[in-house]
């Protein structure tokens, strides 16, 4: 069997067995078929896939250069290196002849830096809506959403307005890994959320919608063509950041980051930042440790001698 057509069952594979998001789905279509495109014309095989084989292509990767002169991070050549690696899993699953998928090393990522907020620069940020107008009302519940519950944008952007549980000030999501997790509003968080819902005239599902552009077609009873999109999010918050003029270049992920680094400086355990975060391992949630550490901040100050 050619790796084509293996490719398109590992594709539905992911899809119907694994239960993997789209997103991931078209990921993984993406990195894989560049593979197949390295391997020649000529429809390859699974044997096609050696260790020398391996060797070229990371080497192309790392040297690889799009039309634009943009080369891929090392961040993205693992992602590559982790899809092949999960196709070569799936191969053996079939009983094919295939190079152990343990074979492939990822190398060591890059470190980076943890862009967050201190709670003055937050209280900051949040302060900058215009409650006067209806967008404005939208983006103050949107920013205290995000710190509030520390969610992933395509998780907000993914909310409907009945599914928030406002006696209980919590509600579910499906996040990353297709993981169920309850996710908790704060008082303030949920009352402005509250005040901009009872602002609504509308009758669209999504709980944050957009107030420009094209009306809802009769074929969109819900509303789902106003729901606000991720990359809006994105804008709204660059926005109020630049009229902030904080220090700090925050994007909404950059809010997750200053929910978790608050609750751990307020004392939280690093157990339940994971489960309030959706990370599937705690090695994850453990980046903000290197942050902020309350206990080895207080043996400083205690110990260390001017």
């Amino acid at each position: 069997m050619d790796l084509n057509s293996l490719l398109k069952d590992f594709l539905e594979y992911l899809e119907i067995e694994r239960n993997v998001s789209q997103l991931t789905i078209r990921n993984y279509a993406h990195y894989l078929r560049r593979l197949l495109a390295f391997l020649g014309p000529r429809s390859p095989t699974p044997r096609s896939i050696t260790v020398e084989k391996i060797r070229e292509y990371r080497l192309f990767l790392s040297r690889y250069v799009d039309p634009h002169g943009i080369s891929l991070k090392r961040v993205t050549q693992n992602y590559h290196l982790i899809a092949l690696r999960s196709f070569l899993k799936y191969m053996n699953k079939r009983g094919m002849n295939v190079l152990a998928p343990d074979i492939i090393d990822l190398p060591k990522a890059e470190s980076h830096s943890v862009k967050f907020l201190e709670r003055e620069q937050v209280e900051r940020l949040l302060g900058q809506p215009q409650l006067s107008a209806k967008e404005g009302l939208r983006d103050k519940a949107i920013l205290e959403a995000l710190f509030s519950t520390g969610l992933r944008v395509s998780e907000l952007v993914s909310l409907n307005r009945d599914q928030i549980n406002f006696d209980l000030k919590e509600f579910g999501v499906i996040g990353k890994g297709r993981r169920a997790r309850v996710v908790f509003l704060s008082d303030g968080a949920a009352e402005w959320v509250q005040r901009y819902i009872k602002s609504r005239d509308d009758s669209a599902k999504a709980l944050f919608i957009r107030y420009s552009g094209k009306t809802p077609e009769p074929d969109d009873p819900n509303g789902e063509s106003l729901r606000l999109t991720a990359r809006s999010v994105q804008r709204l918050v660059e926005k109020y950041v630049k009229r902030a003029r904080l220090p700090i270049k925050i994007t909404p992920h950059g809010l997750r980051h200053s929910f978790a680094t608050d609750l751990l400086s307020g004392g939280a355990d690093l157990r339940a930042i994971q489960e309030m975060l959706g990370h599937k391992n705690v090695s994850t949630t453990q980046i903000y440790t290197h942050i902020t550490n309350p206990q080895l901040k207080q043996i400083h100050e205690k110990f260390h001698r001017k």
